[in-house]
């Protein structure tokens, strides 16, 4: 069994075919998969993807790259959804520098208030961090304890960040498709990382895996991710999911 703890299967890329994908899914023995939303113009389409489709599980947050000028707004209406919802996760949330330095301030506070809710709901936190390791780390150490933890989403971080996250004790590294690319290097980073801090994810329809890379991703991708995970760690494929689903299982309280 394998869970892929983030993916945007509710975008319209997947409007066309998003039966066959969860077909695909189920055929792979890939049960669940957790779905993290961007901002107030996904929430309908989360919502109704979730009720088709038992095999998919919400997540309710903003993000950062949606965080502009008048934020507050969507702010309000996604912690309206988000406690009185049943969500699995605040996500996806963090501060990204890559698109829009700018906005640094603003994604400061969306990203600390957010952490406030997610708190008080006992929830994970699903991290999305674009160039701003530090950026998160600095937020992080400031309100850190052992009722916050969660995943960094995507990470492509080298040795010392990866550490430091594990060091928080409580957050796990989400692992998606740059692993499968030849020069990310993040397959070496890995061979330094124990297996129990993992997670799988595919981020579709972005991040494709090798040899689909340049085109649209899709959680029947996740099984790629794995492969390549059990090649790092020279192990056995049922090690790799057993071991990433029960992480993903334990962090997002999954049944």
């Amino acid at each position: 069994m394998l869970i892929d703890t983030h993916t945007h299967i509710y975008l319209e890329h997947f409007d066309d075919d998003r039966n066959e994908i969860i077909d695909k899914c189920k055929a792979l023995d890939i049960q669940k998969l957790l779905l993290p939303n961007i901002d107030v113009s996904t929430i309908s389409a989360l919502h109704k993807t979730c009720e088709e489709y038992p095999i998919c599980i919400p997540m309710m947050g903003l993000h950062p790259c949606s965080v502009k000028k008048g934020f507050e707004n969507e702010l309000s209406v996604i912690k309206n959804h988000l406690f009185n919802g049943k969500y699995t996760a605040v996500g996806e949330i963090g501060i990204d520098l890559y698109w829009d330095k700018s906005t640094l301030p603003m994604q400061q506070i969306a990203f600390k208030e957010q952490i406030t809710w997610a708190k008080e709901l006992n929830l994970p936190i699903v991290i999305h961090a674009r160039e701003s390791y530090q950026e998160i780390f600095d937020v992080i150490d400031e309100v850190h304890d052992n009722n916050l933890k969660g995943v960094f989403h995507c990470f492509s971080g080298n040795i010392d960040q990866a550490k430091k996250i594990i060091d928080y004790g409580t957050f796990k590294l989400g692992i998606g498709g740059v692993v499968t690319f030849k020069n990310a290097g993040l397959d070496k980073t890995l061979k330094e990382i124990s297996l129990e801090h993992l997670v799988l994810e595919t981020d579709s329809p972005y991040l494709t895996p090798t040899p689909h890379r340049g085109k649209r991703n899709e959680s029947s991708y996740l099984k790629l991710i794995a492969e390549k995970l059990v090649e790092i760690y020279n192990c056995n494929f049922d090690e790799i999911a057993e071991t990433t689903t029960e992480n993903a299982k334990i962090i997002f309280k999954l049944d």
